[in-house]
């Protein structure tokens, strides 16, 4: 699909329903325009905080050093960008993409009522179409978002695109556990609980069940390293994190 026009019948996945490829991109969107405003309070609810250290281990991962430029793409309410700039300093610059403006906005003001803003860029921007030059940034983060985009492969490539020779693709992405016991009760927390905290908490409990069948639907770890190693990565590798509920890959692009 990533490199063939898509077809006016195409189909794929919005959560565990059969949508048309076109009207994906639309309801993903609409997803994100509901939870916006609430999504870190959401996020730290969801996770009860571990995001935070899943994030923090990103960012160790990443190697960013000072005058180097970062895409921090699906980058939502900024938690990385706001880490990576200062790790790049003024001389560095990192670029905060997000496809959805409802989260661009909210990210926006959240840095900027922090003093976060003087080497941080928002730029509206679809994974599958990144409006950057070849080989610009040094490193490149997507956290979450993975899941949401149409053409994941088509991404992935677009991302080795647009880095430079020797630079970092890090995708931190919910995956699969191994642990029948730890999967079982995932499923009953993601399937039962999310959905109705989403129902208290933002009156949108449709949004929170995508979300939860979304991550089922993701590719598990060594499907979404071969995709990278696909995209043109070299050196991929996955690092687990919380019996592999996340996982963190990594690739270089040669």
């Amino acid at each position: 699909m990533s490199n063939q026009q898509r077809g006016s019948n195409e189909t794929t996945h919005f959560g565990y329903e059969q949508v048309q490829v076109d009207d994906k991109e639309k309801r993903v969107a609409d997803v994100f325009h509901s939870v916006a405003a609430k999504y870190d309070l959401m996020n730290d609810l969801m996770s009860m905080g571990v995001h935070r250290l899943w994030k923090a281990i990103a960012i160790e991962y990443s190697g960013v050093r000072t005058g180097q430029r970062v895409l921090d793409i699906a980058g939502g309410t900024g938690d990385l960008t706001m880490r990576f700039s200062k790790l790049v300093g003024p001389t560095g610059q990192v670029v905060l993409a997000d496809i959805n403006d409802s989260m661009l906005k909210v990210g926006r003001d959240k840095l900027q009522d922090r003093g976060v803003s003087g080497n941080v860029r928002f730029v509206q921007a679809n994974a599958e179409m990144l409006p950057f030059p070849d080989n610009h940034f040094d490193c490149i983060t997507i956290a979450f978002g993975l899941r949401n985009v149409t053409d994941k492969q088509k991404a992935l490539e677009s991302m080795a695109r647009v880095l430079k020779p020797g630079g970092r693709l890090l995708v931190l992405e919910f995956s699969k556990t191994n642990n029948p016991l730890l999967t079982k009760m995932y499923d009953t927390y993601s399937f039962s609980l999310l959905p109705m905290m989403g129902k208290l908490i933002v009156n949108d409990s449709e949004s929170y069940k995508y979300l939860a069948e979304s991550i089922r639907m993701h590719p598990d770890q060594e499907t979404l390293k071969g995709m990278m190693e696909q995209a043109g990565l070299v050196r991929c590798s996955f690092h687990n994190m919380t019996g592999g509920i996340v996982a963190l890959h990594k690739g270089i692009k040669p």
